[in-house]
């Protein structure tokens, strides 16, 4: 590991914004914030997750738009955390918390019906591990449990096959498409998905690439399961 690395996780230990959990907190019990995040962000408004959230650009684009709000960004790489946190710290955001653990424990730390909405933005797509797709039918049944019985699951992703792959989920699983595109920047929508950018969002946009959007409404009563059909991931010059 690098020296500045390390000097970034030596640095976020005192980031009263980040919770680095040691593994036996959420492999063996539950979380102990489980149930009380309104509580611990002093918020009576909505809890928002971003996933995999990197340098945290959506969970602090949407902290400053919606302050009555809380914010919690999770991911487990935490030099990308040290980046967005930093900045919250530096903005003065009180709505916004940073996790540092995999999306396979969410149920350990997050309470049925406690989140309001949930956020990928860019995710890996993995192309050749399925069962590491953040929209496949585990994940889907985890964020399920998590969600409120009116929440909303977010995708944008530059790559096609993972749009199409989860537009195939939603459709085999009954799932609510409250909004689809698969050309964000020529489309009529507006609101969040356009108003906040990522790094790499902006670069991709650069790079003449189309950005995808799903909007989805899931079922709490829903068990969800994979496709029956093998997906075929097709490659292009522009995608992997």
């Amino acid at each position: 590991m690098s020296k500045g690395k390390l000097q970034k996780f030596a640095e976020m230990e005192h980031f009263e914004n980040v919770l680095q959990p040691n593994i036996k907190q959420y492999t063996e019990q539950d979380f102990p914030n489980k149930g009380k995040w309104r509580q611990i962000m002093g918020t009576s408004g909505k809890i928002i997750l971003e996933l995999g959230c990197g340098k945290g650009e959506y969970t602090i684009g949407l902290a400053q738009k919606y302050p009555q709000h809380g914010f919690i960004g999770i991911d487990i790489k935490g030099a990308r955390i040290y980046t967005g946190a930093k900045k919250a710290l530096e903005l003065g955001l009180k709505n916004v918390l940073f996790i540092r653990t995999k999306i396979d424990f969410l149920k350990t730390f997050f309470a049925d019906s406690e989140v309001n909405e949930i956020w990928l933005t860019f995710p890996d797509p993995q192309r050749k591990k399925q069962r590491r797709r953040l929209l496949n039918a585990k994940f889907l049944n985890i964020y399920r449990d998590i969600l409120a019985d009116d929440g909303l699951l977010h995708l944008k992703t530059d790559n096609p096959n993972l749009y199409q792959y989860t537009m195939k989920m939603a459709q085999y699983n009954d799932i609510e498409i409250i909004t689809s595109t698969d050309d964000l920047y020529s489309s009529s929508l507006e609101g969040d998905a356009k108003d906040i950018k990522t790094y790499y969002e902006k670069m991709f946009l650069e790079q003449g690439k189309k950005i995808n959007y799903i909007e989805l409404k899931l079922n709490k009563n829903k068990e969800y399961k994979e496709i029956p059909e093998k997906f075929t991931w097709k490659k292009t010059s522009k995608y992997a």
